[in-house]
């Protein structure tokens, strides 16, 4: 697909339901984030959650994707395969979901925290959210591509930490991958030039040690060359005039994990 597609005002309407209904499953995944749960369970979950909500997981079959979500848990990156492992205290845990909703695609993504984690991962999720918001603040008509990756970069590159550049963020709607490709690094007023009808995923995948990455046998999963740990959230975002309109939510995961500290 060569070409940017633009969303009318009720495809980006649509959009919204599809964002809301994945947003939901994120926060009935976090109630279910604890040492001994098995990550196939947390599959489970999502596959049978979005088909009883009349939807159906856009990531199932995906070029031969096995599984509703994807989960990487601690130096995985991304595209991480649920399986037996059980989760840990100190681990964290990636969970990264897509919802076709009458034929129209969300993806979103959240790092999680299994029971304490060290200072040093908890502010790797920290900076790797406020990049999110940052790289959000700039998806507005007028601005350009390389003006969201800057803003992730440029927050990032305070704390040292590597950089995923093999992987990016992207268009959405339609289809589960669509134009434009949205890196996390970048030059201010580079790039394609962002207009109304742009919806996208902003998604920030940052490393606590080095940038490089490895790609598994298995052919999807892909961890950090230096086994550190790598945090990943993601938000849909449709490009609007003045301030961008964000479809997906983490208030849902943020109640559950509310609800579990008290």
């Amino acid at each position: 697909m060569s070409r940017v597609l633009l969303k009318s005002a009720d495809d980006i309407e649509q959009l919204r339901i599809s964002a809301q209904l994945l947003s939901r499953l994120l926060g009935e995944i976090a109630k279910e984030i604890k040492p001994g749960v098995q990550t196939i369970k947390l599959d489970r979950l999502a596959y049978d959650f979005i088909n009883d909500h009349g939807g159906t997981p856009s990531f199932l079959n995906y070029h031969g994707f096995p599984y509703s979500l994807c989960i990487s848990v601690n130096d995985q990156v991304v595209h991480g395969f649920p399986g037996a492992y059980e989760l840990k205290d100190g681990d964290i845990v990636s969970v990264d979901g897509g919802i076709t909703l009458n034929n129209f695609i969300s993806d979103s993504a959240y790092t999680f925290a299994v029971g304490e984690i060290s200072p040093d991962v908890q502010q790797l999720l920290d900076v790797t959210l406020e990049s999110l918001d940052l790289g959000i603040e700039q998806a507005v008509v007028g601005k350009r591509v390389g003006d969201i990756g800057f803003a992730i970069q440029d927050c990032v590159d305070k704390y040292h930490y590597g950089i995923v550049k093999e992987l990016v963020g992207h268009g959405v709607g339609f289809h589960l991958h669509e134009k434009p490709e949205i890196p996390n690094y970048g030059r201010k007023g580079t790039g394609i030039k962002l207009e109304e009808g742009m919806v996208i995923c902003i998604e920030p995948m940052i490393n606590l040690g080095k940038a490089a990455i490895k790609f598994w046998d298995d052919g999807w999963t892909v961890s950090t060359k230096d086994a550190k740990p790598s945090a990943h959230f993601e938000h849909m975002v449709a490009v609007n005039k003045g301030k961008a309109d964000i479809l997906t939510t983490f208030s849902f995961v943020e109640e559950a994990l509310n609800k579990v500290i008290k």
